[in-house]
Parts: structure tokens; C-alpha cells; sequence
């Protein structure tokens, strides 16, 4: 209960630190002034109260209505930095989304609203105010990337360390079965095409299978072709792609659930 006008200032200074609450304040102050209407129209005929009374009934409804809309269309905008349990989360979901941005773009010279808004739903779908990031130093929040152009790379590896996961970086099929038999990973990412070959992505993962290893391979090269997904799926692979996007979401998935 409000006792004072200080009290509901306090309180509405907290409520607008995030949109939720702002939203809330809205509909305080217009019941507010419904109620001052309402007390002052003693004197008013039916006709002249209708569309005060229509506006008490039918309001809520389109509250409730955008309400609805905007949690399942734009729940990612309905947070300010302190809702989070950690900030920190905030900035690396910021900066996870930024890095993922550019990857998605860089062959590009335009941006559109589409690719925008997917990768935000990409950093989201595993990123919530309460998600803690990895950051442990441990092996499950290590990944070892075979290519030999790491620099090609560099704004997809930016998205995945601002989650908290840490690298190890191979430039051919023979660093990486030495990287493995020094230490343990959660999750392998490979080109396919090396100078060793232009199928060396599936001889790393055929050897890596049949040493009795199952930490999940992920290929990110070229395609995204079907064929090519499946065919990684043949070779004991998890998945196949050439969108950071959608390696993101699976390398990101396997992590969570290893």
C-alpha cells in the first residue's frame, strides 16, 4: 500500500528502469485520471459516460493484447541491464550479438532489418536474464577450431567468447589429433577444405570417430547444402553449415547440453 506521495515516487522511480515497468506506470497514471473523470461526473447523462465506461472495458484488453504481442514477438527488449542476475550477461549478450552481426554481414555490404533481428534470436534462444555465461576455465566451455585461416574467423570466435567460451586454434588435421591427445574439448568446429585436401574436414572427423572419440563435430565451411549436412551426419558428424548463425545456435546447444 502507498501511504505517501514519496512512496510512489520511489516506487515509480524503480519501475522505470525497465519498459515492463514503464508500462506499468502507463496504466497506473490512465486509471488515475479514469478515476478523477469518474468522480466528477455525477452530474454527466448516461450518453455523456459511455465512452469513459467503454474505455474502462475495452483498454485493458488491448493492455493485455500488446502485452502478449510483445513478449512473443520482441521479449528481448522487455529487460534493462539490472533485470539480469549477472550485468556482466548483458554486455556479453550485447557483444555476442554485435561480433555474430558482422559474421552474418561481412560478405555483404548492407544489413538488413531480417539478419538483424535473426541474430538476435539466435544470441537469445540461449542467452536469458538468468543464463550465466561459461567462463571456468574448464573443458567444457573449451572449443578447438581446426582451419587454416583463422583469421577468417574472427568475429564468429568474437560472438562465442563473449559467452565465456575459450579456443584452441589448429591449422591442420595433424595439429588437431595432437591438441586432442593433450587434453579434452567440448566441442570440435572444422573447415572441410585445407591445403591438405579438399575433404579434409571429414578425414579429421573419421579419425577423431574411429580413435572411439564422440565430442561433437561441428563443420563450418562453404555449404549449407543438404547433402552436405547430411553426409557430415554419415561421418558422425552434429552438424554442417556455412551460416554463424545457425553455428552458433548448434555449437552453443551442444555446450549447454554436454
Amino acid at each position: 500500500m502507498i501511504d505517501r506521495p514519496t512512496d510512489f515516487g520511489s516506487i515509480a522511480q524503480k519501475l522505470a528502469r525497465n519498459p515492463l515497468g514503464i508500462i506499468a506506470l502507463f496504466i497506473v497514471l490512465v486509471y488515475s485520471f479514469a478515476a478523477l473523470v469518474t468522480g466528477f461526473s455525477g452530474s454527466f447523462t448516461l450518453s455523456e459516460r459511455l465512452p469513459l465506461i467503454y474505455f474502462l472495458v475495452i483498454f485493458p484488453v488491448l493492455v493485455l493484447a500488446v502485452f502478449a504481442w510483445l513478449v512473443s514477438q520482441h521479449s528481448n527488449k522487455l529487460f534493462a541491464p539490472s533485470d539480469f542476475r549477472n550485468e556482466e550477461n548483458y554486455v556479453r549478450t550485447l557483444t555476442a550479438t554485435a561480433s555474430l552481426a558482422i559474421a552474418s554481414t561481412k560478405s555483404s555490404s548492407e544489413t538488413s532489418p531480417e539478419t538483424i533481428r535473426s541474430v538476435v534470436e539466435s544470441v537469445q534462444e540461449i542467452s536469458g536474464p538468468t543464463r550465466q555465461g561459461f567462463g571456468h576455465t574448464h573443458w567444457r566451455d573449451h572449443v578447438l577450431w581446426v582451419d587454416d585461416r583463422p583469421d577468417n574467423n574472427i568475429n564468429e570466435r568474437a560472438a562465442f567468447e563473449a559467452m565465456g567460451v575459450s579456443f584452441t586454434l589448429a591449422l591442420s588435421t595433424e595439429a588437431a589429433i595432437t591438441r586432442l591427445t593433450e587434453g579434452k574439448y567440448a566441442a570440435i568446429i572444422s573447415d572441410m577444405g585445407r591445403i591438405e585436401g579438399p575433404r579434409e574436414g571429414y578425414v579429421l572427423l573419421d579419425r577423431i570417430r574411429s580413435s572411439g572419440n564422440p565430442t561433437p563435430f561441428f563443420v563450418y565451411g562453404s555449404s549449407n547444402a543438404l547433402e552436405h549436412k547430411l553426409e557430415t551426419s554419415e561421418h558422425g558428424g552434429q552438424g554442417c553449415t556455412n551460416n554463424p548463425q545457425e553455428l552458433f545456435r548448434m555449437v552453443m546447444r551442444a555446450m549447454i547440453n554436454h
